[in-house]
């Protein structure tokens, strides 16, 4: 199994494999893709088009959710509107900070994604965990069954929302298993930077731990039963906050972002792809960094070696055979380093099954169903 390959570079191939993954119509992307191709050649300089594209499809799916709307027919809009914020964030998401039209891009995004909730009667429930400093903005999906339920906080990568996270539909796989999911915009990302300006916590218990607070004073929560995950670089966040918050009692990670420092001086020397357009000017953002010598300095402890062994419960590794961010070789070494987990796995996916490229890329399912299953095992859920 391989990525759906559109265009000529790797990172235009990635934000289409996203929204494909998260919901997107093929015909609908390929309208969308199709004027573009040639604007793909000139990779970052291209991405202004990219944008024009993406939201005019987007506006063309809010007018016909309105249309919906006014007929009565509230699934049918939200199905729209669900789309529409797809194909809006993805292109707000390929966009340089402070680039023309991000920020109105960004907040018609979270409008349709919450008249959405709405006219779909989601699954679904915006709040907000308070911080040492603002809020965390999170998606809350409520676990099936009675009674309070496990749940899993589900952060974000470098790039991610919660609604990508929500889109990924690992809450779903989770809310069918009896498990409850906390999306989480953790500072440097989501909301939390682009409307607070709250940069990224290299110490993740920090916050999450905050989340673990919240959870445990809602009476729909079991709090013997909290797990963590994350996505892409919520692959190091969330084996750090698991090591140094004592609450959880299961984590897991899509993508073992293992040494995320060390990736950094592999992508100076321009080793392996990046994950976003403008990728130096995204990491200053998200980081509060001057410059270069700033942002190595900020992300300098972001290597997981000597923490891995602090972890005293259940934990999960899985990763792409083929990943071409973040090397397989992470994934071994954090397993490797798992020695007081009572309970420990590695899960690699190959092509014989897909989800080869990273967190899944062509494939989300599999990874997706996997720690599902994970959490379900060693949370008390059910697979069946």
């Amino acid at each position: 199994m391989a990525l759906f390959e559109y265009f000529p570079n790797y990172i235009w191939n990635l934000s289409v494999a996203m929204a494909l993954e998260s919901g997107g119509q093929i015909g609908e992307l390929i309208d969308m893709c199709e004027p573009i191709r040639a604007a793909a050649e000139s990779g970052d300089a291209g991405t202004p088009d990219f944008m024009r594209q993406w939201v005019a499809k987007a506006e063309t799916l809010l007018e016909l959710a309105a249309e919906d709307e006014q007929r009565g027919r509230g699934f049918s809009a939200s199905d729209k509107l669900e789309r529409a914020a797809l194909y809006l964030l993805v292109a707000e998401r390929m966009q340089q900070q402070g680039s023309a039209g991000r920020e109105v891009t960004y907040a018609k995004a979270l409008a349709s994604v919450e008249r959405s909730t709405v006219l779909g009667s989601l699954n679904r429930e915006r709040v907000e965990v308070p911080l040492a400093q603002g809020v965390m903005p999170a998606l809350f999906t409520r676990g099936a069954g009675e009674g309070p339920r496990p749940v899993v906080i589900y952060c974000n990568g470098l790039d991610s929302t919660k609604e990508l996270l929500y889109w990924s539909r690992l809450p779903e796989a989770l809310a069918r298993r009896g498990i409850s999911t906390l999306c989480v915009d953790q500072p440097g990302t989501g909301e939390a930077i682009r409307l607070q300006g709250l940069p990224v916590d290299p110490h993740s218990e920090n916050w999450a731990s905050k989340a673990v607070d919240w959870l445990e004073a809602r009476d729909n929560v079991d709090p013997a039963r909290i797990g963590m995950t994350g996505i892409s670089l919520g692959g190091h966040f969330a084996p750090r906050a698991v090591a140094y918050e004592p609450r959880f009692a299961s984590g897991a990670v899509w993508g073992a972002n293992h040494n995320w420092r060390e990736v950094q001086d592999a992508r100076i020397r321009r080793e392996g792809e990046n994950p976003v357009p403008h990728y130096w000017a995204h990491v200053f953002w998200t980081f509060g960094a001057n410059d270069m010598d700033d942002f190595l300095a900020r992300s300098a402890g972001m290597n997981l070696n000597g923490h891995m062994d602090r972890i005293a419960v259940p934990f999960l590794i899985t990763h792409g055979a083929q990943d071409r961010q973040i090397s397989v070789d992470y994934a071994h070494q954090a397993y490797e380093q798992l020695v007081n987990a009572p309970r420990r796995e590695l899960k690699i996916f190959t092509p014989r099954e897909g989800g080869v490229e990273h967190v899944g890329a062509d494939n989300m399912s599999y990874a997706r169903d996997y720690i599902a299953d994970w959490f379900a095992d060693t949370l008390g859920g059910q697979t069946q």
